[in-house]
Formats: C-alpha cells, sequence, structure tokens
C-alpha cells in the first residue's frame, strides 16, 4: 500500500477514535452492536485503540437470529475471550417464545427483521444511551442519508427528515430519558477502506470471508448456502462451488459471490474492481425499493 493510502487510513483511524470517544462523554451508558463481521470487527478494534491501556467502558451486544453461520458465532465468542470484552447476548428466538415477534411463514421467510424486537428490548433492558454500529454510508442509500449520531424517538425509531446537523465535527447528543442514539464511527469508510484496514492490523476473521467449497443454490438472484433454515424448492437444484461472504448475517437472507480470494491481499484487490455493493447480495434488502429505510425507520441497526 502506498504511504498515501496509509495516511488516508490514519486519517479514518482518528475519526472514529473522536467519535467513540465523544459520544462515550456524552452518553456513557454504551455497548457496540457486534455481529462478527468485519465492520464490527474494525470498529470494536477502535474502540479498543480509543481508551488503550484501560479496555473499553463499554460492551458487545450480539443479537442473535439463531439462525446465524456457526462460523460466525465461534468467532464472536473466541474474540470475546481474547479481549477481554464483555459479551452480551439477546436472542430473535426469545422474542418469539415472550410473543414478543412473529415468526415469518413462506419460502422466503427470515428472521432477519426480527432482530429489530429484540434490539430494541436489549437497548431497554440495559438502558442503553448509545448503541454503536459499523454501519457505513457506501453500503446502501438508505444509510447514505444517516447521521454519524444518528437520534432515536422514545419508540426506537429512525425519522430522516429530522436529524441534527454535524458542522465542524460538532455531535449533538442531547435526548429524552426514553430516547437513544445509533453512533456510526465507520460512516465514512468504504468497504475498500475496512479490507485495507484489516490488511493492515492483521485482524482476525470469520472463515466464510475467504474462499471455500460450500452447497449453495440460488434463489431470486441471490447465491444462497444450503442449510436447515431455507427448505429448497422443488426446481432448485444445490451444487457445490468455490464462494465467499462479503457479509455474515442470517443465513437465510445473506448471499455469497464466486470467488477464488483466499487472502485478505486477495479479497481486498478483488472488491477494488467489484461493481456490485456488498448489500447487493443481500436478499432482504430486496423486498422492496426501500426496504432499508423502511426497517430503520422502525428501529433496525
Amino acid at each position: 500500500m502506498s504511504n498515501l493510502h496509509l495516511a488516508h487510513l490514519d486519517l479514518l483511524e482518528h475519526e472514529a477514535i473522536h467519535i467513540i470517544r465523544e459520544a462515550v462523554a456524552q452518553l456513557p451508558n454504551s455497548a457496540i452492536l457486534f455481529s462478527g463481521g468485519k465492520d464490527s470487527l474494525v470498529l470494536a478494534t477502535i474502540a479498543r485503540k480509543a481508551f488503550a491501556p484501560a479496555l473499553p467502558p463499554l460492551p458487545l451486544l450480539h443479537i442473535d437470529t439463531g439462525h446465524n453461520f456457526p462460523e460466525t458465532l465461534l468467532f464472536r465468542d473466541a474474540y470475546a475471550r481474547d479481549t477481554g470484552y464483555r459479551l452480551l447476548i439477546r436472542t430473535v428466538q426469545s422474542s418469539i417464545d415472550a410473543g414478543r415477534a412473529t415468526e415469518e411463514s413462506g419460502v422466503n421467510a427470515s428472521r432477519n427483521v426480527l432482530q429489530t424486537v429484540t434490539l430494541l428490548d436489549a437497548i431497554a433492558e440495559f438502558r442503553l444511551d448509545c448503541a454503536f454500529g459499523g454501519g457505513r454510508r457506501d453500503e446502501e442509500k438508505a444509510r447514505a442519508k444517516e447521521r454519524i449520531f444518528s437520534h432515536r424517538d422514545g419508540f426506537g425509531q429512525w425519522d430522516p427528515k429530522n436529524q441534527r446537523p454535524e458542522l465542524w465535527n460538532l455531535y449533538n447528543g442531547r435526548k429524552k430519558n426514553d430516547e437513544h442514539f445509533r453512533v456510526f464511527p465507520l460512516s465514512n469508510w468504504t468497504e475498500s477502506d475496512i479490507w485495507a484496514y484489516i490488511l493492515r492490523e492483521k485482524l482476525p476473521l470469520p472463515s466464510l470471508y475467504f474462499s471455500h467449497e460450500r452447497e449453495v443454490f440460488t434463489r431470486n438472484g441471490a447465491l444462497l448456502s444450503v442449510s436447515p433454515y431455507l427448505p429448497l424448492q422443488p426446481h432448485e437444484q444445490p451444487r457445490h462451488e468455490q464462494i465467499r461472504f462479503r457479509t455474515v448475517g442470517d443465513m437465510t437472507c445473506t448471499g455469497a459471490i464466486r470467488s477464488p480470494a483466499a487472502t485478505v491481499a486477495e479479497i481486498a484487490t478483488e472488491v477494488a474492481a467489484l461493481r456490485q455493493t456488498e448489500r447487493g447480495t443481500r436478499s432482504d434488502d430486496r423486498r422492496s425499493e426501500t426496504a432499508m429505510e423502511d426497517r430503520k425507520r422502525q428501529g433496525y441497526f
């Protein structure tokens, strides 16, 4: 990597550290939303730098759909154990059992949208002022609208027409007792920046990100992994392919790409040439033109 790009990564890292420190100063009861994916990993890594040599004064919070990739869950547990982070886990299944959420039915049923209920309940349970997320503006058009300090009302909802200005890197964390913020320190990063940072910092990753052979099938244009949560239709034929994942969400909606990239350096090179956003592989974002924004209005990540 060139010295220019290294300087670019340093600037992004310093901005993220400033945002994290500012958020914790204004909103002390905070947590990092941690999926075990690359963005939340980079966020957790930078949070450790922000408060070094002390441990970060905030836990990791994972909302487990019950349909996550086993590789992701193994990585999540190992990362928390190795870094000393306190790991909080709340499950969608518990929300379903309590009657707080209703399982979807049908061919394209997914628990991904049900995470909203579990997340809002966890925020209320832990009385969080702030939930840090690894969202980036280049991921999806709804996320491109969102401020770094994203205000959520007493119902956990986001109003894109009622956002606060963020001039000169000044952030307004004022809120009422029942409100909270989602804060996105990686807003100005791109997918290429994330991979360049992972390469520079030599960060560990779930094996799903690297090329491997897997049994997959195609549904609605997405290349999905064969799993117990996705009954195959008569016309859907599973086959083994060399693939990797650009995101590591719920198995029912996270699509793969065909790829030979087996190292971080190869992935970084591959990403630079791709013409589809990483969320272009997510079938849940194809439910409507405004699928992500509709979910965010209701309290989604």
